[in-house]
């Protein structure tokens, strides 16, 4: 299965989009995506739209991710969640770790103080 990530900045964050599947054969393409976009100090919106399923592998690295951008004084969210993936990080108790956002575009009503 394929992986499509790109990178874009937006307004109080940079906001990496994933299109494809989350599992054991893209993890190690996810992984090297989301080190190159989660830098110190920077906010980190991933936007999960473009996923239909996500396995342990692929929650590994999101955590993995989330655990560097905080380290580094910095923050990786999740937007844009489908039914199967929301459903997967709600059994697993990681939708109390992850921020999760409903759309895109709440992270940047957030940054400039309009509801999330």
């Amino acid at each position: 299965m394929e992986l499509k990530i790109s990178k874009q900045s937006r307004i109080g964050h940079t906001l990496v989009s994933i299109c494809g599947e989350l599992d054991l054969y893209t993890a190690p393409l996810l992984r090297s995506g989301l080190a190159d976009a989660v830098v110190p100090r920077t906010r980190t919106v991933v936007d999960m739209s473009g996923v239909e399923f996500c396995d342990s592998t692929g929650l590994s690295v999101l955590l993995s991710a989330l655990k560097q951008a905080r380290r580094n004084g910095g923050e990786l969210e999740l937007a844009a969640l489908q039914s199967p993936v929301r459903r997967i990080l709600q059994i697993t108790g990681l939708d109390e770790v992850f921020t999760i956002h409903a759309t895109v575009d709440a992270p940047a009503a957030a940054a400039t103080g309009a509801a999330k």
